[in-house]
């Protein structure tokens, strides 16, 4: 056997153990340590709980939001950073241990969000449409709220949801909000 075909088996072996790596398939490699940032891009944050959230339009309709819940302040951190699409119909809910002024920002979320504000009483106290992606600009409403939910960019509008809406949901009181 020639040098040259023995040269090319060796290629092939080593770029197939290569493609087999942790790091290959996006885990890291054994004994580095794993991402701590939550805000980093390669974070894995664990699964967040389901739940649904129902809100009532200005016409007395009423709109089902099927959300994960950010309870503690790693997933409230991270949020909606680095997804690039969210589907309509869906979301994510943020609980909060308190209801006091809440403000966002868009540090690492690729795309345009509705911020709806709910307070303790489970009503909308304000909504920040179409919030621009990637900004540190402060999104607040200036009214306390115990809950935030975000949907896809436009929807609140769409819906007809509006400051005074009405909201229920199902699923989060066995949830633990973690301060």
């Amino acid at each position: 056997m020639s040098r040259a075909p023995m040269n090319a088996v060796g290629a092939v072996l080593l770029l197939m153990l290569a493609c087999q790596a942790p790091e290959a398939q996006g885990k890291p490699p054994p004994g580095s340590a794993p991402q701590t940032d939550v805000t980093a891009k390669d974070y894995v944050m664990p699964p967040l709980p389901p739940a649904f959230v129902r809100l009532q339009d200005a016409f007395g309709g009423v709109h089902r939001v099927e959300v994960e819940v950010a309870a503690t302040p790693e997933s409230r951190s991270r949020g909606m950073m680095w997804r690039t699409e969210l589907a309509a119909g869906k979301g994510m809910l943020f609980l909060f241990p308190e209801e006091e002024l809440q403000s966002f920002w868009m540090r690492n979320t690729l795309i345009s969000l509705d911020m709806i504000f709910i307070n303790s009483q489970k009503q909308v106290v304000g909504i920040v449409e179409r919030a621009q992606p990637r900004s540190l600009a402060a999104r607040s409403v200036g009214a306390p709220s115990q809950f935030v939910l975000e949907v896809p960019g436009g929807w609140s509008q769409s819906v007809g949801i509006t400051k005074g809406s009405t909201v229920e949901f199902e699923g989060v009181s066995g949830i633990q909000i973690v301060p």
